[in-house]
């Protein structure tokens, strides 16, 4: 048994006599279970070029709107290459469109950074509270209608299969052979 310090900052301070080994034991316990509820803050990366096609763009948008209603951070990368570099304006026009169009569901806390050949930006996910829902729904998808075999137009009329081989061709024979 040990006399072990509780409260240091109370006043007066508070001791306890208790087994020092089972009081640590007690107190990683307690900061393991407080981990957990904190939300480890993850960046993921969408890598945007100058001259990026609609689709292109349309499709990676929809990533980092994943992302930001994961309550993950997005860094955008856009890089230069070779003569894209005499028009930047491209690139940081493009950026700031990605941005503007992610406004629903994350804010940038500062414009687009040039650095060296690349256009860097972060953009932090809104609270849910002000976020607009994920466009492509939270869960999976259910399944359609019939796509499991029991589509409601199969009537009583239809012919229920035979077990075994369907495509026998010895079923056509006349005679049976043993």
């Amino acid at each position: 048994m040990d006399l072990v310090e509780v409260a240091a900052n109370a006043n007066p301070p508070v001791c306890r006599i208790v087994d020092y080994g089972k009081f640590r034991y007690e107190q990683s316990k307690k900061e393991k279970e407080s981990r957990k509820s904190q939300h480890v803050g993850r960046v993921k990366e969408v890598q945007l070029r100058p001259g990026i096609d609609e689709h292109d763009f349309k499709v990676k948008l929809n990533h980092a709107i994943e992302f930001l209603c994961e309550d993950n951070k997005v860094k955008l990368n856009l890089r230069y290459r070779g003569r894209e570099m005499a028009h930047q304006e491209i690139g940081i026009e493009v950026v700031n469109r990605f941005i503007n169009q992610l406004g629903p569901w994350g804010t940038s806390p500062e414009p687009p950074r040039k650095a060296g050949r690349n256009v860097n930006a972060i953009v932090n996910p809104l609270p849910r509270a002000r976020r607009a829902p994920n466009p492509h729904g939270d869960g999976p998808k259910p399944a359609p209608e019939g796509a499991d075999g029991d589509s409601p137009d199969r009537g009583q009329d239809a012919e229920t299969p035979k077990p075994g081989f369907t495509n026998n061709p010895f079923d056509q024979l006349d005679g049976h052979v043993d």
